[in-house]
């Protein structure tokens, strides 16, 4: 599977209570068949992460966006948290700016806990969701220890800063199986190879306004069940027994399905994105294989 060339993307601004959400299309080449809309989502991971994986669905119209307070998207109210219900109700309206639905969404991470929720609140905009290890800690039988955790992580941050909430937060991402009672001390940033110091500020975008409303969100499982909508967990090959990889185990169990296996770890379609490359090409065709209906 290769790209194409860079298609001609049209950037827009849309107004929506509390925030102004930038958002990108990329129309199909001339001559595609139809197809529903692709949305690319994630959070805190704005609309630049896409920009690989977007290159290799030329035949669709591919959207892209930045959750509220990330890169291109400003808050307008002054929120310390954004919550899912409120990124929900953000991807129903740039769905509706973008011709409506149904869409089919991929979403990753902090954006497939938001994409669960859009289909619990408009399940008539999306045809297919491929929700892609959601952090979503109330399915893990260590749920508890998992919050606790999480909960330190943010806590780091409000203490000592970024660097500090940082090496939480990598060490917890990483660890492999149940998540123990005790992780020990917030580990050296520069073990990680982050900046030592505190520049004094607590609103970093993953560490003060999504961590916890993201990772303890509820899902309602009945309503995601009785959905129109087809909705796939997908978990990654090379993540196997990090927490967001058993979440979406977790998940797909609570839903009464199978996850689909994608290439690579969390970070699989990244293709150099700020700083991480997964298996891009081999990810895109997995994930179009599902869009195409196989499980």
């Amino acid at each position: 599977m290769t790209t194409t060339p860079i298609r001609e993307i049209r950037t827009e601004v849309l107004p929506v209570p509390g925030a102004e959400l930038t958002h990108d299309v990329r129309p199909a080449a001339p001559g595609s068949p139809d197809a529903p809309v692709l949305l690319l989502v994630g959070s805190p991971m704005g609309a630049a992460g896409f920009t690989t994986l977007a290159g290799f669905f030329p035949d669709r119209t591919v959207v892209t966006y930045d959750p509220r307070g990330v890169e291109r998207s400003r808050r307008t109210d002054g929120a310390a948290q954004s919550t899912p219900g409120e990124h929900a109700d953000d991807l129903a309206r740039v769905l509706e700016a973008v011709g409506g639905g149904p869409a089919d969404v991929f979403a990753s991470s902090g954006g497939a806990v938001n994409a669960l929720e859009l289909v619990v609140r408009r399940p008539d905009l999306v045809r297919t969701l491929v929700a892609h290890e959601p952090p979503s800690l109330a399915v893990l039988p260590d749920r508890a220890e998992a919050s606790a955790a999480t909960r330190a992580v943010a806590e780091a941050y409000r203490r000592d800063g970024w660097a500090a909430g940082m090496a939480g937060f990598i060490r917890l991402v990483a660890h492999r199986g149940p998540v123990p009672a005790d992780l020990g001390p917030v580990p050296d940033p520069a073990a990680f190879g982050l900046p030592a110091g505190d520049d004094g500020s607590r609103d970093d975008v993953l560490l003060a306004q999504n961590l916890l409303s993201c990772t303890h969100h509820e899902h309602d499982v009945d309503a995601l069940r009785a959905a129109p909508t087809r909705v796939v967990l997908a978990v990654g090959a090379g993540s196997g027994g990090e927490l967001a990889h058993r979440a979406g185990e977790g998940m797909a169990a609570r839903l009464g399905t199978a996850p689909v296996v994608f290439p690579g770890g969390h970070d699989g379609f990244l293709g150099g994105e700020y700083g991480q490359t997964g298996e891009p090409e081999a990810f895109a065709a997995a994930l179009r294989r599902v869009l195409d209906g196989a499980s």
